[in-house]
């Protein structure tokens, strides 16, 4: 049997226990344990972390580490922390695909069909309908063109929106219009009714949807977030909905959470906060991902496609 690998950054026992249950199940020859139980001699032998959301330090307390397995989507903790390039794969789960694209469905039609609005009446004792407006007639902005974003797209191109989307390259999407690099955003946002932000958190991205870029949306647009608070500037999402230029928005993620209980966003008329629950990573589907990752490297020797470490993602 290869040496064990190292499972980091669960939280707490009850997580640890069901992550062991799970991945174990999914590829019975590999030996997990949690980093937390490793002596010296175990950590300095493994060659493969598996982790979830990890304290960095932890990982780099993995002196012999060839790669490391994510199981989150999101890796902008562990890029750059480390003082030796060290691989990192982040999951590209199917599962997780489907379940953001739903999210994004759902909180569109939410908008579209003016549920903020109807949530205020109801508060105030308010009978007040409003106009009908089709999905045909609502132009809803990508911003993130990668799997998730690809999915979500399709759900939504189904569901009878005009969906434009960004990316930072070039990337063609069937169907759907696409803008790529930073001189192209105004233009792609100058189009949306809806902004969905996917893109990952990189050092371009952080602040990228501040004052000037809300601005430029239309008039009355919505905002949702699905993709890591620091992407959305807080104080300028505010202004922009002060102001009445953006008309509401659907956080999902922010800069600390669990969002602090004296944060202006709990109780603000246009902000529906969620807990992240957008995209929630499926167990039993994500590792499967890992078991085929792991076959294949012991297979091959070959670490899995990772993280390009000058893009962030």
């Amino acid at each position: 049997m290869a040496e064990a690998i190292a499972l980091v950054g669960c939280k707490g026992p009850a997580q640890e226990a069901e992550y062991l249950r799970i991945l174990s199940a999914a590829m019975p020859e590999e030996r997990l344990i949690p980093f937390r139980t490793m002596d010296d001699a175990a950590r300095a032998a493994a060659r493969v972390a598996v982790v979830a959301n990890p304290d960095p330090a932890e990982v780099a307390a993995l002196p012999g580490l060839v790669w490391v397995q994510s199981l989150w989507a999101g890796v902008e903790k562990l890029v750059g922390a480390f003082d030796r390039p060290l691989p990192i794969v982040r999951l590209v789960d199917r599962e997780m695909a489907r379940t953001m694209a739903e999210a994004v469905l759902a909180w569109t039609y939410y908008l579209q069909r003016d549920m903020p609005a109807y949530a205020r009446q109801q508060r105030d004792r308010v009978w007040r309908p409003h106009a009908y407006r089709k999905p045909s007639d609502t132009t809803v902005g990508l911003l993130g063109l990668g799997a998730l974003g690809t999915a979500a797209a399709e759900r939504l191109t189904g569901a009878g929106f005009r969906v434009v989307g960004w990316s930072r390259g070039p990337k063609a999407v069937p169907g759907l219009e696409t803008f790529h690099g930073t001189d192209s955003l105004p233009a792609m946002l100058g189009r949306c009714d809806i902004l969905v932000c996917l893109v990952p958190l990189t050092p371009e991205t952080r602040g990228l949807v501040d004052a000037r870029r809300l601005a430029a949306l239309k008039p009355g647009a919505a905002l949702i977030n699905f993709a890591r608070g620091p992407i959305v500037v807080t104080e300028d999402l505010i202004a922009a909905l002060e102001t009445g230029h953006l008309a509401h928005a659907v956080l999902d993620v922010f800069g600390v959470e669990p969002l602090p209980a004296d944060s202006p966003l709990w109780s603000h008329p246009g902000v529906t906060v969620l807990p992240h629950i957008s995209g929630p990573t499926d167990m039993d589907s994500a590792a499967a991902t890992v078991a085929e990752n792991l076959r294949a490297y012991r297979r091959t020797g070959q670490v899995p496609d990772g993280v390009d470490a000058t893009r962030g993602y």
